[in-house]
């Protein structure tokens, strides 16, 4: 009761005038900051962070609000329309939602997407208000051996999921974790497949790597087929900007269940909502091979409402965690971090008592923020899907344009322009020949946590491979697994038997 009387409190901070044309403001420029190839949710809190520096510190935190989630629905915008997400955790909303905009289904895939933010932003910000302390509890449980498990369940999982070819899969994931080990070790200090060349010793970018394998690819892709092909040059974008009954009845469990996912990696600091938007994807896959007719691959509205779910939510529980525990478990969040210390704050649990004001309004700010969302962005969805009316030499080369911009505007380097460029070829021979994007995204977002962990856990058990089945979570998760594997295994044998019959 006392946690609503607070928020209620809060209300009237974020309710007046003025705070509102902040949230306002700040949904505007993150959509707009979020719709740019290579530049993300994280990149539009650090470039609108120097602009709140002047606002006291309720309007600036409520302003970020608003920037936080209009950046999350600007990564998928773009990569439902353009498949060229604007950060990482649009990736996997970019499986389903790119082949529904290509279906002239665009409008329709936008407010999917839109409402899934809401639902899973709203869930998680509502568990936040009251649970806090005992959400951020949950990551006391996880230490190296978990961490690694659950990475071995994301590789696994994703590489037999997402593609009809279990050995094709394996082979992009082989591709992500080579990516990702490039670069100095970080518990030896030694150089790895750097080549001598000292821009590499941080390791290659994952924004390069996105850039590369889902925009540049596809530009490539589209290009080598633009005079074959007569369906790239006819996209659809009339339609209602609205769901149908039907379709929202199939969307309703995918919102649930990715939510489901979302809301516990926010407190575990894993990097982002990268993993909980691959696992949600992959379990609706899963789901649809069981249905008498499977769509996905042809524009599942499943796989855009499970991932945009879990993205959101996560990123709500993970306020949660940075305010209750000063634990930033994204990148977006260690930047808001560093916004609070700028103001001469600490997040933790200090915070609530000595900062309550600041607190309860930037907690109802973001409810403010997620219905400010849906209020600017689902009528705009056909607005948004007219992009797809650009002719297509004209689009393609803008997307490539703001694909070198974006990845220059991170680094400011020119390895990492021939990197993307470089990646961009290999992600185009994937497409042609057959070979699923994801796990070579899951490799390269999951490849250093799960070196690092099993070095750490190992390290910390003197070699004794034991500790990796030391708990009851990671008995859990290796008996999923495993459970998932044998099912995977006895349907391919089941399906070749009833072929040669």
């Amino acid at each position: 009761m006392e946690s609503m009387n607070l928020l209620l409190e809060g209300f009237g901070q974020a309710l007046t005038p003025m705070n509102l044309l902040w949230v306002f403001i700040g949904a505007l420029l993150g959509t707009a900051v979020g719709v740019l190839p290579g530049l993300g949710s994280s990149m539009a809190v650090a470039l609108l962070l120097p602009m709140t520096f002047s606002l006291d510190p309720v309007g600036a935190f409520i302003m970020f609000a608003g920037v936080y989630f209009g950046g999350l629905f600007g990564d998928s915008t773009m990569g439902i329309l353009m498949n060229t997400p604007g950060g990482s955790t649009a990736i996997a909303t970019t499986f389903e939602g790119h082949r529904m905009a290509k279906d002239g289904r665009a409008p329709q895939a936008l407010a999917t997407s839109a409402i899934g933010a809401f639902v899973g932003g709203l869930i998680a910000t509502t568990l936040v208000v009251f649970f806090a302390p005992k959400l951020a509890e949950i990551a006391v449980f996880f230490g190296p051996a978990e961490y690694f498990a659950l990475a071995i369940f994301a590789f696994i999982a994703t590489a037999s999921v997402v593609s009809d070819s279990a050995l094709k899969g394996l082979a992009s994931l082989l591709v992500g974790l080579a990516l990702a080990v490039v670069g100095i070790d970080g518990i030896s200090g030694a150089s790895r497949f750097t080549a001598n060349v000292p821009q590499l010793f941080d390791g290659v970018s994952i924004i390069v790597i996105t850039v590369g394998v889902l925009a540049l690819g596809e530009v490539l892709h589209v290009a080598s087929r633009i005079h074959r092909d007569e369906k790239l040059t006819a996209i659809s974008v009339a339609g209602r900007p609205y769901l149908s009954r039907s379709e929202v009845r199939e969307a309703i469990p995918a919102w649930l269940r990715g939510t489901a996912f979302g809301v516990p990696f926010g407190v575990i600091p894993v990097g982002g909502a990268e993993v909980p938007t691959f696992l949600a994807y992959g379990t609706e896959r899963q789901l649809d091979r069981k249905r008498r007719q499977p769509k996905f691959g042809t524009g599942a509205i499943r796989g855009v409402a499970a991932p945009e779910a879990a993205g959101n939510a996560t990123s709500g529980t993970a306020m949660g965690a940075l305010l209750a525990l000063g634990l930033p478990t994204s990148a977006t969040a260690a930047i808001m971090l560093a916004a609070f210390q700028q103001y001469g704050l600490q997040p933790g649990p200090m915070l609530f008592e000595r900062n309550a004001d600041l607190v309860w309004a930037l907690l109802a700010s973001l409810f403010v923020g997620l219905v400010m969302l849906l209020v600017l962005n689902l009528p705009f969805a056909p607005m948004w899907a007219k992009l797809l009316l650009i002719p297509k030499p004209h689009l393609f080369a803008g997307i490539t344009v703001f694909c070198g911009l974006g990845v220059y505007a991170t680094g400011a380097s020119v390895i990492d322009l021939l990197l993307v460029l470089a990646i961009g070829f290999v992600a185009f021979l994937m497409r042609r020949y057959g070979y699923p994007l994801a796990p070579v995204m899951i490799g390269v977002v999951l490849g250093p946590l799960a070196e690092t962990s099993l070095r750490n856990a190992l390290m910390s058990s003197g070699g004794e491979l034991s500790i990796l089945l030391g708990s009851g979570i990671t008995i859990t998760l290796y008996a999923l697994l495993a459970a998932m594997i044998g099912y995977s295994l006895w349907r391919r044998i089941a399906s070749r038997r009833r072929q040669d019959v």
